[in-house]
């Protein structure tokens, strides 16, 4: 990224010279600024702690680059990761799926799909909509505890069928749309031992199936498209009952095909309090409060990314700085997919199934003029994950070689996990690890723990449960383990103390996390990351963002860092908090900021 942003240092004395003096809503149409004034933009070189190292072996490069003055190299390691089965069933398979502040995660599919693995005790039956002649007394919903694998059914009323949703700011799951009768549908579920979902039917303005959702910097959400639907809401946290707030989203129009492949929007806050959104193989940044089109960004060529041809993104991370003297630069990454006339072939049989993409693009939404750069990924993966890590590194998971997303839709499942590192230098980036020895197709899903660990959930490719096939429906639930939880890295690993530590973070104030560490260490051994925990469905994790904290003072034994600036960096909520010690990170530890 230090070669990437070498030109660009230039560009704030043009800024100055060309804009003085101009209102900044002239300015904001050249691009400079995102369509607020500007508080990210210009100079920062990767993100804190990483230090370009050899990827392969997480050391320094045979190629004669250098580490910064006064920069050790991460811990190495040979470990390539480890699965294990935490739950033979479920009951329930993981279409979409969040994880809640008490480690507890809720997962549902469609209430649609007749018996699951799991029916209600004591019974509990309800008209199955789309045969009301048919009663359904199965499970469709669990709330799932992700260290014992313990599970309790939950109820639903109206069906979540490829919905989408996130997390409140008081760590209550805000669920919106699905199918059939509940396309207008909002549902709240807060965590207790007999809490069940409250609904309401005809909440939203439009109908949204297969919409995105972002949490905004007031904690409200930003639900964008769905099938048939070119337009875009907001709609408040923690309420049941509102005045839709509704925008019309012409690109959203202008990126459908034949197929779609525009649904499930990737949609990301940026710092200026604008978004990002990108749709089949365009992007643009929105101001969510107005509905202009800030700017338009570079096409993507090479295929199309959403579903149902199913692409991967992420949020690169965020690097702050202790006394906000350092902008904050944004990124981009977009991998896989198919072409864009993929579903085409896939949907109905006689069934061909076209290679997936095997190419990772970034964009720099910092960079003036910048346009996607491309590499090229260790395999072909369409429906996959891309997992943001504590360290900073990105986790590519589940999904099909060929194919797209749908029923029956794909083949050849891709049962390597790959580690992206996006700091080190370009073509050392990819690292496969090891393995799993179960096929992750079509709604599947993943996420981050706590503990550093990867739960991994669901695949049922088909209309109904079916298991005596080729890719049945999985309710086995596994975890992996990543490189960075190698047992030889144990004597390296933070320990958060967290009876001593900040769990209550104001914006822009220091806090303190008080830690037990062997070696001794200085700011440049260290990070402090945060990670909100996303709603993931259909190969996205909505709301997903790494923040990389300012630090102010390092020990082995206590650390200051500065909360994020304001909602417009990280939204109202509860995240994950990471001590990450070249490489290794601590178990996490849950804090609130408002």
């Amino acid at each position: 990224m230090a070669v990437l942003f070498k030109a660009f240092l230039v560009l704030p004395l043009v800024f100055l010279g060309t804009f003085a003096g101009t209102p900044i809503n002239q300015v904001q149409k050249h691009g400079f600024s995102l369509g607020i004034r500007n508080p990210f933009g210009s100079i920062q070189f990767g993100f804190g702690g990483q230090d370009g190292s050899n990827f392969d072996g997480f050391q320094q490069p045979p190629d004669g680059t250098q580490q910064p003055s006064g920069k050790k190299p991460e811990f190495l390691t040979n470990f390539r990761g480890r699965w294990e089965i935490h739950s033979e069933n479920a009951g329930v398979s993981a279409m979409q799926f969040q994880l809640l502040p008490n480690n507890k995660a809720v997962w549902f599919d469609t209430t649609n799909l007749g018996p699951s693995g799991l029916q209600f005790d004591p019974p509990y039956c309800h008209p199955n909509f789309n045969n009301a002649s048919l009663i359904d007394c199965y499970a469709h919903a669990v709330e799932y505890d992700t260290e014992t694998g313990s599970v309790r059914p939950l109820k639903f009323s109206f069906d979540p069928w490829c919905s989408s949703g996130g997390l409140a700011a008081n760590g209550e799951i805000i669920s919106t749309g699905g199918a059939i009768e509940a396309m207008r549908a909002v549902r709240t579920y807060t965590s207790c031992d007999n809490c069940e979902f409250q609904e309401n039917q005809v909440a939203l303005a439009e109908n949204r199936w297969y919409s995105g959702q972002q949490t905004l910097e007031d904690g409200s959400f930003l639900l964008v498209g769905g099938r048939d639907v070119f337009s875009y809401e907001i709609v408040p946290q923690n309420q049941l009952q509102f005045e839709p707030r509704l925008f019309q989203l012409p690109f959203l129009r202008e990126t459908r095909d034949e197929k779609e492949n525009n649904l499930y929007p990737f949609v990301y806050l940026l710092p200026d309090g604008n978004v990002y959104v990108f749709a089949n193989s365009k992007s643009i940044i929105l101001n969510p409060y107005t509905g202009e089109t800030i700017r338009q960004l570079p096409e993507l060529a090479g295929g199309s990314r959403n579903y149902p041809v199913s692409g991967m993104s992420v949020l690169l991370p965020l690097q702050l700085s202790a006394d906000g003297s350092h902008n904050v630069d944004v990124e981009v990454m977009v991998c896989g997919g198919n072409a864009h006339d993929a579903f085409k072939y896939a949907e109905n049989p006689p069934r061909k199934f076209l290679p997936a993409l095997n190419d990772c693009n970034r964009l720099s939404l910092t960079q003036e003029n910048a346009d996607w750069d491309k590499e090229i990924m260790p395999s072909r993966r369409t429906m996959g994950d891309a997992l943001l890590l504590p360290t900073g590194d990105v986790l590519m998971l589940n999904g099909a070689k060929a194919g797209t997303s749908a029923w029956e839709s794909a083949d050849d499942a891709n049962f390597t996990p790959v580690l992206y590192r996006p700091s080190a230098a370009k073509g050392k980036r990819f690292k496969t690890l090891k393995p799993t020895q179960i096929a992750r197709m079509y709604h599947s899903t993943s996420a981050l723990l706590i503990d550093g660990k990867i739960l991994v959930a669901g695949s049922n490719p088909h209309q109904f449960y079916t298991f005596n096939v080729k890719y049945p429906t999985e309710l086995r639930v596994e975890k992996f383990t990543p490189p960075y939880l190698a047992p030889e890295l144990d004597k390296h690993r933070p320990v958060i103390v967290e009876d001593a530590s900040d769990k209550q973070l104001i914006y822009g104030q220091q806090f303190v996390v008080n830690i037990k560490l062997d070696d001794q260490v200085d700011a440049s051994d260290i990070k402090v990351t945060m990670y909100p925990p996303p709603f993931t469905t259909h190969g996205f994790s909505q709301s997903q963002r790494l923040l990389v904290l300012g630090l102010t003072q390092v020990t082995n034994q206590q650390i200051t860092a500065v909360a994020p600036p304001s909602g417009k960096i990280a939204p109202p909520g509860y995240y994950m908090l990471f001590v990450v010690h070249r490489g290794v990170p601590s178990r996490g530890m849950w804090v609130h900021i408002m």
